[in-house]
């Protein structure tokens, strides 16, 4: 089946397209390998989004769902492995099917990046984790650290405050890059801790985690280890496209566009200044009305 534009990704920046593509008349498609609302569904608590006061990730992405359900929208969860440009359509072929479509709007988001340490993967799952909202709480009353200094390390170390005996916060350099109001309330949480110039040289314990052991010499006792340590946007299957990036960024024009025709992109995986839930959600709306009105108005 051929379409007028498929979105590929359902976070804040893909659901908006696809709201404002549907509500436009556009005849779309939605491809998603997760979950709607992508990064969403790991963040506690949302307080800087407009008109509302204070909600979680999983709630603001149920909303989003609910929404898309109402719309009609379809959603495939699948994978896209590759795209191809054909005359004057791209086909879109994932690991389930092959899709025909005149625009995409690329709305992938980011991956978060692996803590690359000795024997970080013998305890993924055994005291590593990328989630503290999905595995806070099996860890009830007892002792875990935080690696990483920027917003969401210090937004999950507030969350698991609440819940474990004592957060360790490890931040490799000299300070921190979270803003300044999340480093206050953390100062203020008297089971947080914060060590400085502490990077991680290898993670100990028999069948799960048990200890960290910094690069200083110091070893912190902990059961788990939640990691924030930065994202890389997921485009590995643009691998096949001459597509303009910059440090793994995509580059865009004031449209949103890339530098391939047709093909624009929105949200976390786009060179951009900063990145939030309400620019990614602004930047779908302004790709998904460029869309239409090349759709309805072609001009090249």
């Amino acid at each position: 089946m051929k379409y007028d534009l498929i979105i590929i990704g359902a976070g804040p920046a893909g659901v908006a397209a696809a709201i404002y593509a549907k509500r436009s008349g556009l005849n779309i498609l939605i491809i998603e390998k997760n979950m709607v609302g992508g990064l969403l569904n790991n963040i506690n608590s949302i307080e800087n989004y407009p008109g509302i006061k204070n909600i979680s990730g999983p709630d603001l992405a149920f909303n989003m769902f609910e929404q898309l359900k109402n719309l009609n929208i379809k959603i495939q969860k699948e994978e896209v492995l590759d795209i191809k440009l054909e005359d004057n359509f791209k086909k879109v072929i994932t690991n389930k099917d092959t899709y025909f479509t005149k625009y995409i709007i690329l709305a992938t988001g980011r991956a978060t990046n692996k803590l690359n340490v000795l024997n970080a993967d013998k305890f993924l799952h055994k005291g590593i984790s990328y989630c503290a909202i999905c595995d806070g709480n099996l860890y009830k009353d007892q002792e875990v650290c935080v690696v990483g200094g920027g917003d969401s390390a210090f937004q999950e170390s507030l969350y698991l405050a609440n819940i474990c005996s004592k957060v360790t916060i490890l931040i490799r350099k000299n300070k921190a890059r979270a803003k300044k109001e999340l480093l206050n309330r953390v100062k203020e949480i008297k089971n947080i801790e914060i060590l400085y110039n502490s990077s991680i040289e290898r993670l100990d314990g028999k069948d799960k985690l048990e200890s960290v052991q910094l690069t200083n010499g110091n070893t912190i006792k902990c059961l788990a280890l939640f990691v924030y340590i930065g994202f890389l946007p997921s485009l590995a299957f643009l691998d096949n496209l001459d597509i303009a990036m910059e440090n793994n960024y995509l580059i865009v024009d004031n449209n949103y566009e890339t530098s391939i025709e047709g093909i624009y992109a929105v949200g976390d995986n786009i060179k951009q200044q900063i990145y939030q839930i309400v620019t990614a959600a602004s930047a779908g709306a302004v790709a998904a009305t460029n869309v239409f009105n090349e759709l309805k108005n072609p001009q090249k």
